[in-house]
């Protein structure tokens, strides 16, 4: 299920987004970016569309994937 981003409060979206940045070992590539820059990365994808904030029933949890990657 996509939650929608205005459905979450500022302090909520900055603790998935932090938590996110700091479990998945996402590749920002060869150049080494602050937790503030990662931060400011995924929510600029978030922003835009391009990834999305998804809860797992199954799993009960929250996780960012890319937008093309979750069914509707």
């Amino acid at each position: 299920m996509i939650i929608p981003l205005n459905q979450l409060s500022p302090e909520v979206l900055d603790a998935i987004i932090e938590q996110f940045v700091l479990t998945e070992g996402t590749d920002y590539g060869a150049q080494e970016f602050s937790l503030n820059q990662k931060v400011a990365m995924v929510r600029a994808r978030l922003e835009s569309g391009e990834a999305v904030v998804v809860y797992s029933e199954l799993h009960d949890s929250v996780n960012i994937l890319p937008a093309k990657d979750v069914q509707p």
